[in-house]
């Protein structure tokens, strides 16, 4: 795919950090030490991540503002774009020594995701979409499945940990949803799951109380992958209120249908 300019930044940029995170990855597998202090070591190399993304995409466009997870957010002289970064999706997999996470890097125009970045640097998987150029895996075009049977799909969820507020209902989520398909999936990392929905991994997903830089790339990539995505409380923003279903075409209303409960 021949991406714009600062499609390009965000590449670099995804890449660079990514190599950096490889290498505190192997690391982390290597530590023999408390819990504490892994998370430590953890909490560091996504603080290094994120200043290595945002030096690189604020020195390419030093007017545009900035809303990143590990740091304070920056309104920009140019009111009409920010980026919207998680340098580190996926941290508890990150601790854990499992190789499932990654960099999450979205360019918002006038209150639109038009460019998005997921790199799963572990599996050198890179994950791409700009607004009307399609979704890309490295250099193959990405379409969302074509499976139309709720019997015949897998779905993605996150499922709340530490006694979060919003475990019911994920619980009752579930408890209407697997009954009807082919199974349901919890890998720990928003970005991935949306973008494996763009890829056709996954049929569907769904969560609740995520964060900007959780998603913003993916609702894009799933976008212009042909997918459909939506809010889980009708009516809201999904960037702004956090609930968020996605899923194929062919199966977005039944699915929608079934998480809201309707």
């Amino acid at each position: 795919m021949q991406g714009s300019a600062n499609l390009n930044v965000m590449i670099g940029a995804a890449r660079k950090a990514g190599r950096s995170l490889v290498k505190d990855f192997r690391e982390v597998e290597n530590l023999q030490v408390s819990s504490k202090g892994a998370g430590d070591f953890v909490s560091r190399a996504d603080i290094a991540a994120e200043k290595i993304i945002r030096d690189m995409l604020m020195d390419a466009r030093p007017t545009y503002g900035w809303l990143g997870e590990e740091s304070e957010p920056v309104a920009g002289s140019d009111p009409t774009r920010r980026w919207i970064v998680d340098p580190l999706d996926g941290t508890t997999n990150f601790l854990h020594g499992l190789p499932h996470w990654a960099i999450s890097i979205a360019l918002e125009h006038k209150g639109e995701i038009v460019a998005g970045v997921i790199f799963d640097a572990a599996k050198d998987e890179m994950f791409i979409a700009e607004k009307g150029a399609g979704a890309w895996l490295n250099d193959t075009r990405l379409r969302v499945s074509g499976r139309k049977t709720m019997i015949e799909c897998i779905f993605a969820t996150g499922v709340p940990f530490g006694g979060r507020p919003d475990l019911p209902h994920t619980l009752q989520d579930m408890a209407r949803l697997m009954p009807r398909c082919a199974g349901v999936r919890r890998w720990g990392s928003a970005a991935l799951d949306m973008a494996y929905v763009a890829a056709g991994r996954y049929d569907g997903y769904w969560e609740r109380g995520l964060k900007p830089w959780d998603i913003a790339a993916g609702i894009l990539i799933v976008r212009e992958a042909g997918g459909f995505v939506s809010p889980i409380r009708e009516g809201a923003s999904v960037i702004e209120d956090g609930g968020v279903i996605a899923a194929n075409s062919g199966m977005h209303d039944a699915f929608a249908a079934v998480i809201r409960n309707s």
